[in-house]
């Protein structure tokens, strides 16, 4: 077929065949954004880490490590949990939903940590230049629970925006060149 016997549906066809992926494999987007969520917390790990030497608060260390130990693991659970072309399975969506809840509870309880060690009575720790890191920390943290929240909205609403995808047009018509009605496929000779 040429380029002539082909009409798209009226988009690009980088944009069509972006589309026919999404539409086979909708859990795409939610997997993106929890990817850009690990890489954020990932790559800010020194000021989480720095935070934890300085304030040495009860339970960060191990705030810290389950977050970074469970945003890996719920990555599993959800490659495994909605296979290509096939139904979710359930169990690994729920221990996928169990750890985002571990992760998100384990931010807020660092961030906790962190504002108890700025406002505490006793020796509270001053924010300056040379401290500017613990800021960086709360606001990595703030940050991703809110991406983490994302990722979560976009797997619980991944039924509604699967019909939603399937509604685009990416048909393409294919046109006759006329020459149809010469071809004999009767096998009579």
């Amino acid at each position: 077929m040429s380029a002539k016997e082909k009409k798209s549906s009226g988009m690009p066809e980088f944009l069509r065949r972006f589309f026919v992926a999404l539409k086979r494999q909708p859990s795409i987007i939610a997997l993106v954004v929890l990817l850009i969520a690990f890489f954020y917390y990932s790559l800010n790990l020194t000021h989480i880490s720095d935070t934890t030497a300085k304030i040495q608060g009860p339970g960060m260390g191990l705030s810290g490590f389950a977050t970074m130990l469970f945003s890996m693991l719920s990555l599993v659970c959800f490659l495994n949990a909605f296979p290509k072309r096939k139904k979710p399975v359930i169990p690994m969506v729920i221990l996928m939903f169990v750890m985002f809840a571990v992760i998100i509870f384990c931010d807020v309880r660092y961030s906790g940590l962190i504002m108890n060690a700025l406002t505490r009575e006793v020796n509270p720790i001053k924010l300056d230049a040379s401290t500017i890191y613990i800021a960086q920390a709360y606001n990595v943290l703030q940050n991703h629970i809110m991406l983490e929240g994302v990722g979560v909205a976009l797997v619980l609403l991944l039924p509604v925006y699967t019909k939603l995808l399937r509604k685009i047009n990416t048909s393409i018509t294919v046109e006759d060149n006329g020459k149809l009605d010469v071809i004999d496929i009767s096998g009579e000779d």
